[in-house]
């Protein structure tokens, strides 16, 4: 009994250390990708000639889209090699790529500087990170689940927003210091390269961890099974489950929207539209964003317990319903209070869709596609709609009617709601359950 007892408590060690170690490099991969949205702020006017601040937010706001468009390249790419060759490679892979962009965005010189180049090597940095975003999404998605002890892997898997939302906010905090430890005329010149700095710097910790993960051993086992590694991870074996590739895109439609929109556009609304000064815009994200994160293991839990789906539904019906008011509200005030639980409260809402969303797609592959097919209709899904919902959104104020932003993020919560309403179950009978027998 007491060695059954070691046995069980060494498996569930080997279970955390892994999900920590893989944890912790996903932070590190998406504060990189997240100082960008946080830091445009102070460098749209390096990179694109002088105008309005709404134009060089919308220039700026151009080449986060564009990154994204680079995601579905990057979730092929990777999602093929972690299938192929194992997930710890592939996530190693994804931050060396990750800490190239942000060396380049760090050392490019203002367009002042060297004209045209300047933007030219701004949307090659994000190439490249949009690249690495795409895969370290699939392939951590897929570890994580892969890792998790069958009966928690709601719970486990959603250290995957956890750790996205993470470095975001780690991406705020080093705002928060620069902002109080800089002038603003420094922070504008030169202080917003330190936080690009860091992030490449902060890479080769990350790499070390990944270097001491363990594979996962669903992937051991299939690579067992199926030792010539050609056979694995092949856009016409993913082809062969087209149903589950069109439920990957619907499932994530009107989530990635509405994510992108409450955590990454806010902060640029608040400034741009309810006139809330940047540094207090700056705070109401970071404490907003920190409750988010504490909220997406509690949700993952339930998850376990009552199933993947009620979660989602919960999602689509409210969302649906209180985005339009909410947004307006946020739009008309400027007390920062009321700010914070305006959003605070739509994150909430998203909270039934990013929770689980990584082991909802996992629970729906088989393990020799896995990472590919959770990463590529998905990054697909995302390039499309997440990636462009700030674009859609300043274009639409430019233009003169934001307000229909509005409902364009309620529409596509609906069609993502229709999708919930007809999907099955994803944590019963899922082909994840037939290869995972890790301790619990």
């Amino acid at each position: 009994m007491a060695v059954q007892q070691a046995v069980t408590t060494a498996g569930r060690q080997r279970v955390v250390g892994n999900i920590l170690r893989g944890s912790v490099g996903n932070l590190i991969e998406w504060y990189d990708w997240y100082a960008y949205t946080a830091f445009a702020v102070y460098f749209a006017h390096v990179f694109f000639p002088s105008g309005s601040q709404t134009a060089q937010l919308l220039n700026t706001a151009g080449v986060f889209a564009v990154g994204f468009f680079m995601r579905p390249l990057g979730g092929w790419l990777l999602g093929r090699y972690a299938d192929r060759h194992g997930r710890r490679a592939a996530l190693t892979l994804s931050v060396t790529l990750m800490a190239a962009g942000s060396m380049v965005i760090t050392m490019t010189p203002s367009y002042r500087t060297i004209g045209v180049a300047a933007p030219l090597l701004l949307v090659a940095a994000r190439l490249l990170q949009g690249i690495s975003v795409g895969g370290e999404y699939s392939t951590s998605a897929t570890y994580l689940s892969e890792a998790a002890s069958p009966t928690r892997r709601g719970y486990y898997s959603s250290f995957q927003y956890v750790t996205l939302t993470s470095g975001q906010l780690l991406a705020l905090a080093v705002q928060i210091v620069l902002q109080h430890t800089l002038a603003p005329a420094e922070l504008a010149d030169w202080g917003w390269r330190v936080a690009f700095a860091l992030g490449a710097l902060f890479a080769l910790v990350v790499m070390y961890l990944r270097a001491t993960m363990d594979e996962s051993e669903s992937f051991e086992r299939e690579a067992a099974r199926r030792q010539h590694a050609s056979s694995r991870g092949t856009l016409r074996a993913l082809l062969r489950h087209p149903r589950e590739c069109l439920l990957v895109v619907g499932l994530t439609l009107g989530g990635t929207v509405a994510f992108y929109t409450y955590t990454t556009y806010l902060q640029k609304y608040m400034i741009n539209t309810s006139g809330i000064g940047k540094n207090t815009a700056a705070w109401i994200n970071f404490f907003a964003l920190l409750v988010f994160v504490l909220l997406q293991p509690l949700a993952g839990a339930v998850s376990d317990r009552i199933g993947r789906r009620p979660l989602l539904l919960g999602f689509g019906i409210v969302g649906a319903v209180v985005t339009v008011p909410l947004l307006t509200a946020l739009g008309a005030t400027r007390d920062a209070f009321v700010a914070f639980g305006l959003m605070l409260a739509a994150l909430v809402v998203v909270t039934g869709y990013t929770s689980i969303n990584a082991v909802v797609k996992a629970e729906l592959f088989p393990t020799r596609i896995r990472a590919l097919g959770v990463g590529l209709p998905y990054a697909i899904t995302v390039a499309l709609f997440g990636g462009t919902a700030e674009y859609v959104a300043l274009w639409l104020k430019q233009a003169g009617h934001e307000s229909l932003f509005f409902w364009y993020v309620t529409g596509c919560i609906l069609v993502s709601l229709l999708v919930y309403v007809a999907m099955r179950e994803t944590s019963k009978g899922s082909p994840l359950a037939e290869d995972t027998t890790t301790v619990d």
